[in-house]
């Protein structure tokens, strides 16, 4: 079923007067409602809405679909995108109501901040299109000029940073939603500016409420406390006098003396006055209320808890909100520690992954790229990420610019062109859809940014000198070492995009492209040796980082200095004892490149070893539930960007190992690395399941494949033996450990 195929079929509305000067302020939600007929039952029948920024759909009185925060964001002014429901079990024969509310969301961002989203070009009031059609495509109803529309409801105000304040009080007289409804006193809607953006249908995985927790356990300051970090919101059931109000703050954690920590706040320097709160004024309802705000999110593990006048609290739940994937694998250690760094690693890749994978759930909400990159295999992993990693590439094409400049957030207002970007961040134009390709075997995502990946090649070429990248973050969060020359890892980054490009280019047949991107990798590769090697394996100043880049990317101009590099790396690893100096591009690189390289158990150690700076200190010494954004007690303490480990465990200990060679999960390579220290482990991903338990008496492994129908896998044993297994199950036992 086709929508939004002719501009006369519909157009876009909003409350008549309502106008967007780029104030800090925004006002009160608006209210639209049509009443119109169906000649006869309905079956089949499809609604297709374009609420911006956020809308909520009702239909003779009942909510349509259970998505939350719909529609997901996009870069406003390229793309739009509506949302489909099947709604024929909402419709009846006769006279039917429809009713919709809009949030001002990403849209209408009125929060003053930093990423200047309060000035982006595409800033307008809330708006809505509609349409909605039989299973014949006959347009049964509308958004026109015969809507009526009022921003006189209880949504007061909603800010996607700020909260929302609702005002029972000012609910209607009746259900807006439902037939015969008065709306006597409620404007015309009129026609308003499009947003500029082409509508597309939004295939991303939907955003969800996918628990619900009853907080019950406070603080000894009488602030609720979940046990857990995430992203959602508190829904309270109340009981009082009118006029009382019930004010929620949301913290991702407490002060000594069980107060609400305001260090997120403080550490952002914006939002003064309002920042991830929630206000409730009753209405005084005899049998008591219940709401939940619905245009808003918050990052949080603990809720403080304030009310105004005379009213009692009588619950109190957590609303558990991210993007409703599908899991697809998991994984159980021997090793208790890894079984929960598994646990926060999946926690912090849920709460930043509401519509789009994003930094951090509560101080920013935005799609900064380093940390959507780095984290993309983990996602791929454990859940069926994919048809949203492939939308949210799309918004960071919308965003380049002409000449190939990238972004370090997508989507933007015009912030992060000239800092917060460069290659390791820019990279995710690459490496997300490589990544997707790899997983599921699917070309489309790599056809689909092949374009924007030559021109963004181009770009930054004209920022090389000589062959070596200056512009961009390095390693960031790398503490307490210091961190290596910014240089060493954009240059390295540089040459894998190239490198990459031209394996893509083989894959679509472009092998002019494919000739000229490995050329201009043999020069980066030899300008980077030339810069920073420094002999002995030893590259810049010996940082983990520096020689794991070296390795992972593949700039080691021959056998012998790889070797010698490879060497080096481990004594260092040894020497520091395993712990993480290293930021995020090194958390990544110097495990992999150790287990590449026949050293597994000991990067297997940076993840369990307990001292500073390290994975389990956090767990240790904060009692992290996530993952945090610097080794240190401070900043975040929930962010994805250090969380590879998930996808290192399902590689090198799970054995998955996906290649271009054998694309997608249909034909895998299956090739455990044994941790003796861990003791067993199983994991499973796609109907695969891998199992292995290490026998310490006689130094010998057992281990167990699973591959399902539909599949095949060559399975390569640690003594080097290879197997290929049709789908079934097969044992290898006491294999002798090398």
């Amino acid at each position: 079923m086709k929508f939004f195929t002719r501009n006369q079929d519909s157009r876009w509305i909003t409350l008549s007067g309502l106008f967007c000067n780029f104030e800090t302020t925004t006002k009160p939600a608006p209210y639209l409602r049509q009443e119109f007929t169906c000649d006869s039952p309905v079956t089949g029948a499809k609604v297709a809405i374009c609420g911006l920024g956020y809308y909520e759909l009702f239909i003779n009185g009942k909510r349509v679909g259970d998505h939350v925060l719909d529609p997901v964001v996009s870069r406003f002014d390229k793309h739009v995108r509506y949302v489909v429901h099947d709604v024929s079990k909402h419709l009846k024969k006769g006279r039917n109501a429809i009713g919709i509310v809009l949030g001002t969301g990403w849209y209408n961002c009125h929060t003053p901040g930093m990423w200047v989203l309060e000035k982006a070009c595409w800033r307008d009031v809330p708006k809505m299109r509609l349409e909605l059609r039989d299973a014949r495509g006959k347009l049964l109803v509308a958004s026109d000029e015969k809507w009526k529309a009022t921003n006189e409801g209880p949504i007061v105000f909603d800010g996607l940073r700020n909260g929302e304040t609702y005002d029972a009080r000012k609910e209607f007289n009746g259900d807006f939603s439902k037939v015969k409804f008065d709306d006597s006193n409620w404007k015309s809607a009129w026609y308003i500016r499009p947003p500029g953006g082409l509508l597309e249908e939004q295939t991303c995985v939907p955003i969800r409420i996918v628990d619900t927790q009853e907080l019950t356990v406070t603080t000894k300051k009488g602030v609720y406390d979940l046990g857990r970090n995430i992203a959602g919101h508190a829904r309270i059931a109340v009981k009082g006098e009118a006029g009382a109000k019930v004010t929620l703050e949301y913290a991702e954690r407490i002060n000594k003396d069980g107060s609400l920590s305001k260090a997120e706040q403080q550490f952002t320097n914006f939002l003064e006055d309002r920042w991830q709160t929630d206000e409730y004024i009753l209405k005084g309802a005899a049998d008591g209320e219940t709401w939940e705000p619905c245009f808003t999110y918050h990052g949080f593990q603990y809720v403080k808890v304030t009310i105004e006048g005379k009213a009692k609290l009588q619950k109190i739940e957590a609303r558990i909100v991210n993007t409703d994937f599908d899991e697809v694998g998991s994984f159980e250690s021997g090793n208790a520690m890894i079984n929960t760094l598994q646990t926060l690693t999946r926690r912090s890749y849920l709460a930043n992954f509401v519509g789009i994978p994003t930094d951090c759930p509560h101080r920013e909400k935005n799609g900064w790229t380093g940390d959507a990159q780095l984290a993309s295999e983990t996602g791929l992993c454990n859940f069926d990420a994919a048809p949203s990693y492939r939308q949210w590439i799309a918004t960071m094409r919308d965003c380049q610019l002409a000449d190939g400049n990238l972004p370090g957030i997508v989507p933007t207002g015009g912030w992060g062109f000239n800092w917060g970007n460069g290659p390791a961040w820019d990279s995710a134009l690459f490496v997300i859809p490589w990544n997707v390709y790899l997983y599921t075997g699917d070309t489309a995502i790599l056809k689909e940014n092949y374009e924007s990946m030559k021109c963004y090649l181009d770009h930054a070429d004209a920022m090389a000198v000589d062959g070596i990248t200056q512009f961009g973050l390095g390693d960031w969060c790398s503490d307490p070492a210091k961190m290596v020359d910014e240089r060493l890892t954009n240059t390295a980054i540089r040459y894998s995009l190239l490198i990459m490009a031209a394996d893509i280019a083989d894959l679509l047949k472009v092998p002019a492209d494919a000739a000229k991107f490995r050329k201009d990798a043999a020069f980066v590769r030899k300008a980077f040796h030339k810069a920073f090697y420094k002999g002995k394996g030893i590259y810049a100043d010996g940082e983990l980082t520096a020689m794991g880049a070296a390795l992972y990317f593949g700039l080691c101009p021959n056998e012998a200095i790889r070797k010698a590099t490879v060497k080096r790396l481990a004594e260092c690893v040894e020497g520091c004892g395993a712990t993480a100096q290293f930021g995020i591009i090194g958390a990544k690189v110097v495990p992999r490149v150790l287990a590449d390289n026949g050293y597994a158990e000991l990067a297997a150690k940076f993840f369990t070893q307990e001292e500073f700076p390290g994975w389990a200190h956090w767990v240790i010494a904060d009692k992290a539930t996530s993952l945090h954004e610097i080794w240190s007690t401070g900043a975040s303490w929930n962010h994805i960007m250090f969380g590879d480990l998930s996808a290192w465990c399902f590689k090198y200990p799970g054995g998955f190992r996906f290649s271009a060679a054998k694309p997608g999960y249909k034909n895998l390579t299956i090739q455990p690395e044994i941790i003796r220290e861990w003791g067993s482990f199983k994991a499973q991903h796609r109907g695969y399941i891998t199992e292995w338990q290490y026998n310490e008496k006689d130094d010998t492994v057992f281990i167990r494949v699973t591959v399902p129908e539909g599949c095949k896998a060559e399975v390569i044993l640690p003594c080097g033996c290879k197997k290929s297994c049709k789908p079934g199950i097969y044992e290898f036992i006491d294999i002798p450990m090398p």
